[in-house]
């Protein structure tokens, strides 16, 4: 089934998250006018029924935003979110808790997402209490089923977050979202803060109750091997915008946007024979303040003409679910020629 086709789960329009900056005291003495940090800006996508969209882009890109945004953690500035059809931003506050139980977050840090004086038991309790998932003689049933779902012995239920690694802890934060029984789950760089030897684990357990529970998942990564190994479809972000979307094969066999193959060719590379001496993206990227007119990668792109600096982009089908927004996304070649590799 083409994902970029089937009835989406979640389908977000227009989505945006403004910042507004004031600056102090003294902005406010001086009389300047108050700035507008675009954190998120005008971002449409669909994630279909049982698929991973993975979500790459550079530090300060809006991921992390974006996907707080889809779970009301953070309130959008405008667009729609919309939850089998419901846009949920519409929602009162005490609708949206039901809501909650099917859209859940898996945090990056499992150092600190975790009270340290609580117990694993009274940390999975507290979430099985508040939604009222089971009786309380079956508390410690669920617990242990949880537990054993993440590869965990039921005896942890006893320990205290500092007895566990790193990968552990990450286990039992995704325990935790588990435990509402979620429909989706946004995974924020669930795998970024534990060691290189634990990553391919908790991946494998994402796939694993990915398959087993039809769970769907945004999966926010910097990794873009990671996001290869685990994501269905792939979205890259640049900006506060979405610049690519494509079936991961087509994504990074023949990315058309000049950003995504600036990503890939930063991609450390094992073989000398595929290092190439093509710059991967030059520069910084420019300020979500004042985010520049036109494309906003114009300031950083090779092929960037003039109509780059004055007319954005829009986000456009070139066949097979590919989606970009780029005006000279025929132009650009992949992979690198001959005459950049070194030999």
């Amino acid at each position: 089934m083409n994902e970029a086709n089937a009835t989406p789960l979640l389908e977000v329009n227009g989505l945006s998250k403004q910042y507004v900056i004031s600056g102090g005291a003294w902005k406010r003495l001086t009389r300047k006018p108050q700035e507008v940090l675009h954190a998120v800006d005008g971002v449409s996508l669909r994630i279909a029924q049982g698929e991973i969209l993975g979500l790459v882009g550079e530090s300060g890109s809006g991921k992390t935003t974006l996907g707080r945004c889809l779970l009301r953690l953070i309130e959008p500035s405008g667009g729609q979110v919309l939850y089998k059809g419901q846009n949920i931003l519409d929602l009162p506050a005490g609708r949206m808790q039901d809501v909650r139980r099917k859209m859940q977050l898996i945090f990056q840090d499992p150092f600190s997402s975790l009270n340290p004086r609580m117990t694993v038991r009274q940390t999975l309790a507290e979430v099985l209490t508040v939604h009222r998932l089971c009786a309380p003689n079956r508390v410690d049933g669920r617990i242990a089923e949880l537990l054993h779902m993440v590869g965990l012995p039921a005896d942890a239920m006893q320990r205290y977050p500092r007895h566990f690694s790193g990968g552990q802890r990450q286990r039992i934060g995704i325990a935790r979202a588990l435990a509402v029984q979620p429909e989706f789950i946004v995974a924020d760089e669930p795998v970024s803060a534990v060691d290189v030897s634990i990553q391919a684990q908790v991946l494998n357990l994402l796939k694993d109750l990915k398959t087993q529970l039809g769970l769907t998942m945004l999966f926010i990564a910097h990794d873009l091997s990671v996001v290869q190994y685990i994501s269905t479809r792939v979205g890259v972000m640049y900006l506060g915008k979405i610049v690519e979307v494509a079936p991961r094969k087509e994504l990074f066999a023949h990315p058309r946007h000049p950003y995504t193959q600036g990503l890939l060719l930063a991609a450390p590379q094992p073989d000398p024979l595929h290092r190439t001496t093509r710059i991967a993206v030059e520069g910084e990227p420019p300020s979500p303040l004042h985010p520049p007119p036109g494309c906003r990668f114009h300031t950083r792109c090779v092929l960037a003409s003039e109509r780059c600096r004055v007319e954005e982009p829009l986000l456009q089908d070139i066949g097979g679910g590919h989606l970009v927004a780029c005006h000279h996304h025929d132009q650009a070649y992949w992979p690198p020629r001959t005459a950049d590799v070194i030999m």
